[in-house]
């Protein structure tokens, strides 16, 4: 997505599509292992030698980066300017230099690699610096703009799969000589989840079509937030619902309800925390 937002055509054709050909994995290098929501504080530093940069630090919780062959690596050029001191590079898995490491079991999205990758003064081409120097905080907010819609759909994925084997759990569940679909305490469970995931699913649309018309990046960026933010909130309480409508049988890992849970929850934290959604979201109610 950074690489689609500002790479210039020549480093597309030399980097990306190569990368889409030969369908190979691609990873976004910005989390630290002090620095996550706190962009501005990343560490990891390029240092200008001649025509190059010479790339050092260490990336935290980085999604496909240990199976990625492609890196996007946000670094500091000019750590006094702070987040306007930020560049974004384009990074090869096979340069010199670079070690990355599985990080080990997670509660959830166990499919999903995530690995910490050590940069150790990487010899880095002019040439694979993607726009200008001190552009890397904008290039790195631009996409989350995008990848935020993403998770939103997701969520929405998520709740929508809770809902559906709820409903039918409520219909073939039998206690006290019914259905516990018959329950009002259980159709009220229901609708509520329904009403979550339709009003997320109009949200996480209307932020991709913001996206779509190309607006300037402040015009989207709280509409994404939004549908990041709501879609995983909705996503993380339709799962908790779900496994209590199954009860017991939510419990075990068998029906495959908790494992809604523990993957709901990672939506709330990944591609910014939903507190630091709410953040962008008040800013632009103080703003406007």
């Amino acid at each position: 997505t950074p690489l689609a937002l500002a790479a210039s055509d020549e480093q597309k054709k030399k980097f990306v599509a190569p990368l889409l050909a030969q369908k190979q994995l691609g990873a976004f290098c910005l989390t630290e292992p002090g620095a996550g929501s706190d962009v501005a504080s990343l560490r990891t530093r390029a240092i200008r030698d001649g025509d190059d940069y010479i790339l050092s630090g260490t990336k935290h919780f980085i999604s496909n980066g240990s199976v990625a062959s492609l890196y996007t690596v946000f670094a500091a050029t000019d750590p006094a300017q702070k987040h306007h001191g930020i560049s974004c590079f384009i990074v090869p898995r096979e340069s010199d230099g670079i070690k990355a490491q599985h990080m080990g079991m997670k509660m959830g999205h166990r499919s999903s690699d995530t690995a910490e990758i050590v940069f150790d003064e990487v010899r880095v081409p002019g040439a694979q610096r993607v726009g200008h120097e001190g552009d890397g905080f904008s290039i790195a907010m631009q996409t989350f703009d995008r990848t935020r819609v993403g998770v939103g759909a997701s969520g929405v994925g998520l709740a929508r799969a809770a809902l559906e084997a709820s409903v039918k759990f409520a219909k073939e569940r039998q206690q006290f000589g019914q259905p516990i679909a018959n329950f009002q305490a259980i159709q009220f469970m229901l609708a509520d989840m329904e009403m979550r995931i339709e009003t997320a699913r109009l949200a996480t649309w209307h932020a991709a079509w913001l996206a779509d018309q190309k607006l300037p990046p402040k015009s989207a960026s709280h509409a994404s937030a939004i549908a990041k933010c709501y879609g995983s909130d909705i996503a993380m309480q339709c799962a908790l619902d779900a496994v209590q409508i199954h009860g017991g049988y939510g419990y075990m890992q068998e029906f495959g309800i908790e494992k809604l849970m523990r993957d709901a929850k990672l939506l709330q934290i990944y591609e910014g925390t939903n507190q630091v959604q709410r953040l962008i979201i008040a800013r632009h109610l103080l703003r406007e």
